[in-house]
């Protein structure tokens, strides 16, 4: 009897964890076809094919919903979490090699990530409380890494954070500038090429900023 019983938990288990993977996808697909103006209930609940009331049963809300989504594809919440508990060895690669590794992820994943490319998107057009708490969890996330930035760099006349900002909103632009426009931007094909100037670019100014006395 008790073996009957934890494969039906089992069960219901699964079937909730299917289910959820299911609304997840959903809000992805719907965000390709329909943009961030068509993640609605309806929309997100056809497109998984499953009841609209699950999204309140396993979610809460559709909102909550997106917001999982989110936080499962934004770059830099992932990046910045997952960075956390290696922070203490920035004394051994520092902060620079720790940055560019970060930029250099930023701009290979935001090529192939048509969905994060509709997020970002989403991001700097719309207004929208989802995306301001995905903006506020990265920042916070930022900010330690930046305090332990400032550590090496102390005394030194240089920016970190205006740089990187920067720095990671120039990626964006150019990765939607590809997709979207068929045209150079300052004489640089925006193909396989073109991006590998950038990313030596983005070494270079590093090197540069990390060299400031």
């Amino acid at each position: 009897m008790a073996k009957q019983i934890r494969k039906t938990y089992k069960g219901e288990k699964n079937d909730k964890e299917r289910t959820m993977g299911k609304l997840l996808a959903a809000v992805g697909e719907v965000l390709k076809e329909k943009g961030y103006t068509g993640m609605t209930i309806a929309n997100i609940s056809k497109q998984a094919g499953v009841d609209r009331k699950l999204i309140s049963l396993y979610f809460g809300s559709v909102e909550n919903l997106v917001e999982t989504y989110i936080k499962g594809k934004d770059y830099w919440v992932g990046a910045m979490a997952g960075a956390v508990e290696h922070f203490g060895t920035l004394s051994t690669e520092g902060s620079k090699g720790y940055l560019q590794a970060l930029l250099m992820k930023q701009l290979d994943h935001f090529l192939i990530d048509e969905e994060m490319q509709k997020l970002v998107t989403w991001q700097i057009s719309e207004e929208s409380d989802v995306m301001d708490q995905i903006v506020r969890e990265r920042e916070k996330m930022s900010a330690l890494f930046f305090a332990l930035a400032d550590k090496e760099l102390e005394g030194r006349n240089v920016d970190l954070r205006a740089i990187t900002s920067l720095l990671v909103a120039g990626i964006y632009y150019l990765v939607l500038h590809a997709r979207y426009r068929k045209a150079t931007v300052s004489e640089i094909e925006l193909n396989d090429a073109g991006f590998d100037r950038i990313r030596a670019a983005v070494k270079d100014i590093l090197s540069w900023a990390y060299d400031i006395k």
